[in-house]
């Protein structure tokens, strides 16, 4: 197999938290992704028939997972949760897991929520989708795929 074809080519992106998780859907081939939805999490274990369902609609070849950091690059106490989400998901579906650091996502989220529709924007766990999408599209430009 060549490096080409072993690339991943559509990639599901997470925003992980303990009580939701934001999810984008991008593509390698544009670098572009886009906020897809906010699933329901228990202690940071999601909502399987929700994530199940995006699975089966959307078809990832792999994940991206934002693995949050302090600023100066050390874990915080939520980074282990995240990278057992992560564990959890390689394990169950079979797809590569990708870790990406996830500094000031959220930050960016909000502002750019907020810029296009005011304080309703940041209703509605939209901030955790876009943040998915900013993660995933850092990616994109950090691993060079």
């Amino acid at each position: 197999m060549d490096q080409e074809s072993a690339l991943p080519k559509v990639v599901m992106g997470f925003d992980f938290g303990t009580k939701k998780i934001g999810v984008a859907i991008g593509q390698t081939v544009t670098k572009s992704a886009r906020a897809l939805a906010t699933i329901p999490a228990k202690e940071g274990i999601p909502n399987w028939q929700i994530l199940d369902s995006l699975i089966k609609k959307w078809r990832p070849n792999a994940f991206v997972v934002g693995i949050p950091l302090n600023m100066d690059g050390t874990p915080q106490a939520v980074s282990a949760k995240a990278q057992a989400f992560a564990e959890l998901l390689r394990s169950r579906y079979q797809l590569h897991v990708y870790e990406m650091d996830e500094r000031l996502t959220t930050k960016a989220a909000k502002e750019q929520l907020f810029n296009e529709g005011g304080f309703k924007a940041l209703q509605d766990g939209q901030v955790d989708r876009v943040a998915a999408q900013l993660i995933l599209q850092n990616w994109f430009v950090e691993s060079g795929f």
